[in-house]
């Protein structure tokens, strides 16, 4: 009896982020980029963001379109909820970052997924925001993710999939570690 293997597909090509790492590992300089992002006041508490470009490996790159992104605040603050909260798009960037993770992590390490979903909640009291209780944080106070992983993999090595994603995630560090955040006006 012959048996075939039918090789991992989850979509990332770990041959060149492997590449990548082991070039940029030789040019540490390469390495630094700086992300942008332009968002602009369209009323009310409505803004459009627009991403198109940024910088990495010693020049200037562009996406391949612009992408938008519209934000706002629901009815029950008295706004339009013309679009996700500010809050909304961290969830969905740490979603999508751990998500991505655990994909590029099965394909490396050849565990072929199935399907991938993520679940994230984020809680706060917002009389932070609303300046109505000084002692209240402003952010949030926990968040949650819950993924549920169909894949060729036992429960122990999807759950390590999971931990390695969350150990290389830029955005659940941004979200987990403090940042220097400069804001200035002009």
């Amino acid at each position: 009896m012959t048996m075939t293997t039918k090789p991992v597909d989850n979509g990332v090509n770990t041959e060149a982020l492997i590449g990548a790492r082991e070039a940029l590992s030789q040019a540490p300089e390469a390495a630094e980029f700086t992300w942008r992002a332009s968002c602009t006041w369209a009323g009310g508490t409505y803004s459009r963001t627009k991403i198109e470009g940024f910088s990495g490996l010693g020049q200037e790159h562009s996406h391949r379109q612009v992408f938008t992104y519209e934000a706002d605040h629901p009815e029950c603050f008295a706004s339009e909820d013309r679009g996700a909260t500010p809050v909304e798009h961290v969830l969905s960037a740490l979603a999508s970052c751990l998500t991505a993770g655990v994909a590029a992590v099965a394909q490396y390490r050849g565990i072929q997924l199935r399907s991938v979903t993520s679940t994230i909640e984020g809680r706060m009291n917002v009389l932070g925001i609303l300046g109505a209780d000084p002692e209240v944080r402003n952010g949030f106070n926990a968040i949650d993710v819950r993924f549920n992983i169909d894949a060729d993999a036992t429960p122990d090595e999807i759950e390590a999939l999971v931990a390695q994603s969350q150990k290389r995630s830029a955005v659940f560090d941004i979200v987990t570690n403090p940042t220097n955040v400069s804001v200035n006006v002009g």
